[in-house]
C-alpha cells in the first residue's frame, strides 16, 4: 500500500471535522430561538433545502450498506435506491406545499406540532412524537458507531499514531457532533448538508469510473462475470426475489414519505412555491449517489469472482476494501470524507428532532406547554441524546440490527404514511385512526424482529407494518363520524 495513502485520506476526514466544527460557530450567532435551532427559521434556499433532504436520506449504509447488499444479493436493493427519486416526487406531491402552510399558519417547529394541529389532538402529537424517538435512539446509535469505526480504521492506518481504541474514537465522533448540533441546531446541520451533499455526489460519480475501470472489460465484463456465475444476481430482481425486491419498492417509494428527518425539511424553506424547484435538486442528487451504491457492489463480486480480489470476510467489506484497493489515494480521501459526510448528515438530523420530542412535543401534549428557557433545554438534551446513544451502541451492540428493523425506516414508514403523507391529503381522517396506526407500526415491527418472524419470500416487516397500519388507518376513519377541522386546516387541505 502506499505509504501515502493513510495521511491523504486522515488530511480529508480531518479537514472536512474542521469545516462542521466552522459551520457550528457561524450558526452559532444565527441562532437566537427554538424556531432557529429547529426549523432554521423557515428562511433556507432552494439548494440548500434539496441538498438538506437528499445527504439526510443517504446515511453510512448508503455508502457502506449499500454495496454490501449488491455484494450480497445482486441486483434486488436497486428497488431500494435507484427507484428513490420516484419516492422524493411522492414527498413533495403528498406533503411540501401543506406541511409549510401548516408550520407557518400555527408556528410549528415540529412534526408532532403539526400532526397535532391537523388532528387537532395532544394524543397524537405525544404518539407521533414517541415513534420519533424511539426510531432516533436506534439510527442514531448505529450512526455514531458508524462514524467510530471509520475514524479508527482511518487513524490506525497512520504510522506514527499508536492505536486508538473504538470508544476513543466515539467520543471524537461524539465530540464534533455534538458541538455544531449544539452550537447551530438544525441551522448548522443543514448548512453542512449543503457541503455533505457536494461531497457525497463528486465521490459517487468518480467512484462509479473507478470501479467500472477496475473490473476487466469495464461494464461489459462485469455483467458477463456476473451472469455467467449466478444469473439471478444480475437480473431485475437479484436473489432476493421478485415479491421481496417489491415489497422493499413500496416501503421506499411509499415511506419515504414517512421520513422525520425528511419531511421535516419541507418545513423549513423560504416560500411555499420554492418545493417545485427544490424536487430536482434532492432527487438528482440520490441519484448520482445510487451510482456508488451499484457499481461497487458489483465490481467487487466480480473482482472477487475473476480472481482480483480474495473472497470478502463480510458483505460490508466491499467499500472498504474497494477503497483500499482499487482507488487512488485521493478518491479514497473523498470517498472516506463522503463516508463521514453520509453519517453525520443523518446523525445530525436525528439528534435535531429527538431533542424536539424531549423538551418540545412530549412536554407540550403532557402538560399543555413547552418548558421554560427552551432553547437551553434543547442544547441540554442534544449532548444528552448523543451520550445515550453512544452508551446504548456499546452496550447493545448485537440488539443493534434487530432495533433497526424495528425501529428504522419501517417503523417510521408505517408510523406516519398514514398519519401524514394520508392524514394531510384526505379530510376524513381521524385522530383515532392516526393514533391506531401509530401504535400499530410500533407493536407489529418490534414484534417481528424480537420475537424472530420469518416473513415468507422475504417480505420486508415494515411492508407488513405499513399495509396493517395503512388499513386500520382507512376503516377507523370510515367507520368513524367525519372529524372537524379548525378553519385553516382546512382551507390548507383545499389547496
Amino acid at each position: 500500500m502506499d505509504d501515502s495513502r493513510p495521511l491523504i485520506v486522515l488530511a480529508w476526514v480531518a479537514g472536512y471535522l474542521a469545516m462542521c466544527i466552522g459551520v457550528g460557530l457561524w450558526a452559532l450567532r444565527r441562532t437566537t430561538s427554538t424556531r432557529d435551532f429547529f426549523m432554521a427559521g423557515r428562511d433556507l434556499g432552494i439548494l440548500v433545502t434539496g441538498l438538506a433532504v437528499f445527504s439526510s436520506t443517504m446515511s453510512g449504509f448508503g455508502f457502506v450498506g449499500g454495496p454490501g447488499l449488491v455484494y450480497r444479493m445482486g441486483l434486488s436493493s436497486a428497488w431500494m435506491t435507484v427507484i428513490a427519486p420516484l419516492g422524493f416526487c411522492c414527498v413533495f406531491y403528498l406533503l411540501a406545499k401543506r406541511l409549510r402552510m401548516v408550520a407557518e399558519l400555527r408556528e410549528s417547529i415540529s412534526l408532532p406540532d403539526a400532526v397535532a394541529a391537523r388532528y387537532n389532538s395532544e394524543r397524537a402529537r405525544l404518539l407521533t412524537a414517541i415513534a420519533i424517538l424511539l426510531g432516533v435512539v436506534g439510527y442514531l446509535g448505529t450512526q455514531i458507531l458508524a462514524m467510530a469505526t471509520v475514524l479508527r480504521d482511518v487513524l490506525n492506518n497512520v504510522s506514527f499514531i499508536p492505536d486508538v481504541s473504538l470508544i476513543t474514537c466515539m467520543a471524537i465522533a461524539c465530540a464534533v457532533l455534538v458541538f455544531y448540533c449544539v452550537t447551530g441546531g438544525i441551522l448548522a446541520s443543514v448548512y453542512t448538508d449543503l457541503v455533505q451533499g457536494a461531497i457525497m455526489i463528486v465521490a459517487a460519480i468518480f467512484v462509479f469510473f473507478a470501479a467500472i475501470t477496475a473490473v476487466d472489460g469495464g461494464l461489459a465484463g462485469i455483467a458477463t462475470t456476473l451472469l455467467e456465475d449466478d444469473p439471478e444476481s444480475i437480473s431485475p430482481w437479484g436473489t432476493l426475489g421478485m415479491i421481496g425486491a417489491l415489497s422493499w419498492f413500496v416501503v421506499f417509494v411509499l415511506g419515504m414519505a414517512g421520513q422525520p428527518h425528511v419531511i421535516t425539511k419541507l418545513m423549513m424553506n423560504k416560500r411555499v412555491e420554492d418545493a417545485r424547484r427544490t424536487l430536482p435538486v434532492s432527487a438528482a442528487g440520490y441519484a448520482l449517489c445510487s451510482l456508488l451504491w451499484l457499481s461497487i457492489g458489483l465490481a467487487m463480486r466480480a473482482l472477487v469472482i475473476q480472481g482480483g480480489h480474495p473472497e470478502l470476510a463480510g458483505p460490508d467489506e466491499a467499500a472498504p476494501q474497494f477503497l483500499q484497493f482499487h482507488a487512488g489515494p485521493m478518491l479514497a480521501g473523498v470517498v472516506f470524507a463522503g463516508l463521514f459526510a453520509a453519517i453525520m448528515s443523518t446523525a445530525d438530523s436525528f439528534l435535531n428532532l429527538g431533542a424536539a420530542a424531549v423538551v418540545h412535543d412530549i412536554p407540550r401534549a403532557l402538560t399543555g406547554r413547552s418548558l421554560s428557557n427552551e432553547l437551553f433545554w434543547a442544547r441540554v438534551a442534544t449532548v444528552l441524546l448523543a451520550v445515550g446513544s453512544a452508551v446504548f451502541v456499546l452496550y447493545s451492540r448485537q440488539d443493534l440490527v434487530a432495533l433497526l428493523g424495528a425501529f428504522g425506516w419501517g417503523t417510521f414508514a408505517a408510523a406516519l404514511v398514514p398519519t401524514v403523507a394520508i392524514g394531510f391529503n384526505w379530510k376524513r381522517a381521524t385522530a383515532t385512526a392516526a393514533n391506531v396506526a401509530i401504535v400499530t407500526s410500533l407493536v407489529v415491527n418490534f414484534g417481528i424482529e424480537l420475537l424472530g418472524i420469518a416473513v415468507p419470500y422475504g417480505i420486508n416487516a415494515g411492508f407488513v407494518a405499513l399495509l396493517l397500519s395503512l388499513t386500520l388507518f382507512f376503516g377507523i376513519s370510515l367507520v368513524s363520524p367525519p372529524p372537524r377541522l379548525d378553519p385553516d386546516i382546512e382551507g390548507v387541505m383545499d389547496l
